[in-house]
């Protein structure tokens, strides 16, 4: 059941009523159900993101439901569409939390996002994961933070990159805090690598002339750009650079390129020799993935979009709290977070993801490869790796108490100033 802003505000309209009524009909008005909600953006500039991550989170709730559910119930799920605005994301929160009375919300795309709605979380005492790569930092018990940290990623792609391209580097990024703060990581894995970041430059979502940024990027002559870019319109970005010629004399590395299969957007010759690192790549060689992809592709049909970091995680959340739940026995909140916390893993399409008790964040393995003709060969496997720029800062055991996004304390932690 996917809900947009307009059948949310019509939810009183029998029309709406005649709507919504199939996708929950039979189990939900028994009220014997395991209530499930997710807050991802199908429209707007980060539908990029949202629309392969509903659709593994709708294969996660279908694969369980098939198998019997939880606890002996049905799991009803239950998708908004904030359509890449806040100001959703804010009403949809507390629809989830204090209307529909969610066991679990699994929400939000863009660190923004995610500051907006987590302490409505916390204060409905609702569970909340976020199942994106992002700039590192929070720390809440309420709040499990499934994807990869600059410290898994970051910290492998910029010295590998340097060492393969040179040591001066053009950084370019969201304009948000996302992009900001990566950049300082960025920044720091440069210097610590005996580089020098030459520029950094940032851009709203909304951006869509690059000319006189690469004008910029032309006359510093880095060895390499590394961009945080994101969203629909950035992708502009790799295309004006292609047909400025400047990817034939400047490689790109990226820490969000292809997250929202932007390397299917554009062509080979605008992407080839790229180089990411994620959590996950499609093209992982094992047998869980192969088959994750094979069925994914069978549940979504002849239209499934690539997959990614961001989708493989969103499912793999899903069944991490799934675990939790079932070691706890019960969907109350606080029994899940306490199993949850006992370092619970799930061997999904990724590797074995483990949460880490001090932080509510991931254990997992992180991939490092390279872009050619519109899929990525794996150069490198790095296995279990910490959230160790979050750990400088949080630690849920010593204080389960802290619930704040201390990103400033964890660069000051790493030796970076702010």
């Amino acid at each position: 059941m996917t809900v947009t802003r307009r059948s949310f505000l019509a939810g009183a309209s029998a029309s709406a009523a005649a709507l919504a009524a199939p996708a929950i009909i039979g189990r939900a008005q028994a009220a014997d159900t395991i209530k499930f909600v997710s807050i991802l953006d199908q429209s707007g500039g980060l539908d990029i993101y949202g629309k392969p991550m509903v659709d593994t989170t709708r294969m996660a709730i279908d694969e369980m439901n098939a198998a019997g559910g939880l606890l002996g119930k049905q799991i009803e799920l239950k998708v908004y569409d904030p359509q890449s605005t806040i100001q959703f994301y804010t009403q949809y929160a507390t629809q989830a939390a204090a209307g529909d009375k969610a066991d679990v919300v699994h929400a939000g795309i863009t660190s923004a996002s995610r500051e907006a709605i987590r302490p409505t979380f916390a204060r409905f005492q609702t569970l909340y994961f976020y199942n994106v790569l992002y700039e590192g930092g929070v720390c809440d018990l309420n709040n499990f933070c499934t994807g990869s940290t600059p410290a898994q990623t970051v910290e492998k792609l910029v010295p590998y990159t340097m060492n393969k391209w040179g040591k001066k580097v053009y950084i370019v990024a969201a304009d948000y805090n996302y992009g900001q703060i990566t950049a300082q990581w960025v920044q720091k894995y440069v210097a610590d690598n005996g580089g020098e970041a030459v520029e950094t430059e940032f851009f709203p979502l909304d951006v869509t002339n690059f000319g006189p940024t690469i004008k910029k990027i032309q006359a510093a002559k880095p060895d390499m750009v590394m961009s945080a870019l994101v969203g629909g319109a950035h992708v502009s970005f790799y295309r004006q650079y292609a047909a400025a010629g400047m990817n034939k004399s400047v490689p790109i590395a990226s820490t969000t390129f292809g997250v929202g299969n932007e390397h299917k957007l554009i062509s080979a010759e605008e992407g080839d020799g790229m180089i990411c690192s994620y959590s996950y790549f499609e093209e992982i060689d094992t047998p869980a993935n192969q088959d994750f992809v094979a069925r994914f592709k069978a549940h979504r049909g002849e239209d499934a979009p690539a997959l990614n970091e961001l989708a493989a995680r969103a499912y793999e959340g899903a069944y991490l709290w799934a675990e939790g739940v079932k070691q706890a026995g019960t969907v109350e909140r606080m029994p899940v977070i306490e199993a949850l916390r006992t370092g619970i893993s799930y061997d999904g399409p990724s590797g074995r993801v483990t949460i880490e008790p001090k932080t509510n964040h991931a254990l997992q393995n992180v991939y490092l490869a390279e872009l050619k003709d519109q899929a990525f060969n794996i150069l490198e496997v790095y296995e279990d790796q910490p959230p160790t720029d979050t750990l400088l800062v949080c630690d849920l055991v010593a204080d389960p108490n802290q619930s704040v996004f201390k990103f400033e304390n964890g660069l000051e932690a790493a030796g970076i100033k702010i």
